[in-house]
């Protein structure tokens, strides 16, 4: 009999940041560890979580998620967590020299594109490195992405006649 592996499915999905590729245009993405205490997965198992104002940052040699909103879970009493704490990422030392140089050097923010569990039921926030959108940028973006949709209606609709 086959082992069960378990894919990584929506249902794995904690919070998502649908704004972030809409404000900055991401040019890489990694994938790093958070530090949680029992009560933020358990809470965050719920789905109740947002990351629509996190962003990552480098200090001493390490970097941290801020202000990600993980509610309190009701089961824990006493040993609750702070909603809106600081998160430790876990990374690899050359990851978090890269990173430090290109947000320090080149200006970029680090942004959380999704908080979501792995195939082995750890939590994991993937990281989007990128720069901020002028408004411009972003009614290009609109534009671009009409089109896009306005050209595949097209194509079709170009089949049926």
């Amino acid at each position: 009999m086959a082992a069960n592996k378990k894919k990584s499915s929506p249902s794995n999905l904690a919070a998502q940041n649908r704004r972030a590729r809409y404000d900055y245009s991401i040019l890489e993405t990694l994938e790093a560890g958070v530090i949680l205490k029992g009560s933020e997965v358990k809470s965050l198992r719920e789905g109740r979580a947002s990351i629509g104002e996190a962003y990552a940052t480098e200090e001493h040699g390490e970097f941290w998620l801020l202000n990600a909103y993980i509610p309190e879970y009701s089961g824990a009493s006493s040993f609750g967590h702070e909603p809106r704490g600081r998160r430790k990422l876990l990374l690899h030392r050359r990851e978090i020299r890269k990173l430090a140089n290109s947000v320090q050097r080149r200006g970029m923010a680090l942004v959380p594109l999704k908080l979501y569990f792995n195939a082995r039921g750890m939590v994991k926030v993937l990281l989007g490195l990128g720069e901020g959108r002028q408004s411009y940028d972003k009614r290009q973006t609109i534009k671009s992405r009409d089109w896009n949709r306005q050209k595949a209606q097209l194509m079709r609709n170009k089949g049926r006649y």
